[in-house]
């Protein structure tokens, strides 16, 4: 398989943690939408794929095993808000609120002095 994210596929992924990692996918997400709004399709699917990889990567991460069902069903809501017919009813107000919060973890995560984590 050919990825967009090269050397992050090739390990470099796992070594972030999972708010780091859904913190990236959201900052993919939230590129999809801002492009989506400016009657960009071409650059918001090119943003919506990345946002796909780096979850298909999070997914493959063995260390997120125990969630499992909360990453494959946001696998899900993101293929139907911005590919299928938006079951599920998402809004861009929604997935930024969504994401905001793993931004905001994996920044105070990071803040910490490393003899604390």
């Amino acid at each position: 398989m050919s990825y967009r994210h090269e050397t992050l596929a090739q390990g470099r992924w796992r070594q972030f943690s999972l708010m780091e990692q859904l913190a990236h996918v959201g900052s993919e997400v939230i590129r999809a939408i801002k492009w989506k709004g400016k009657d960009r399709p071409d650059y918001s699917r090119e943003a919506f794929e990345r946002a796909l990889e780096l979850l298909e990567l999070t997914v493959a991460d063995p260390k997120n095993h125990a969630r499992l069902r909360e990453l494959t069903r946001l696998q899900e809501a993101l293929a139907d808000y911005f590919a299928g017919e938006n079951l599920f009813r998402s809004t861009p107000g929604n997935w930024q609120t969504y994401f905001l919060g793993f931004s905001y973890a994996a920044s105070l995560q990071n803040m910490l002095p490393q003899a604390i984590k």
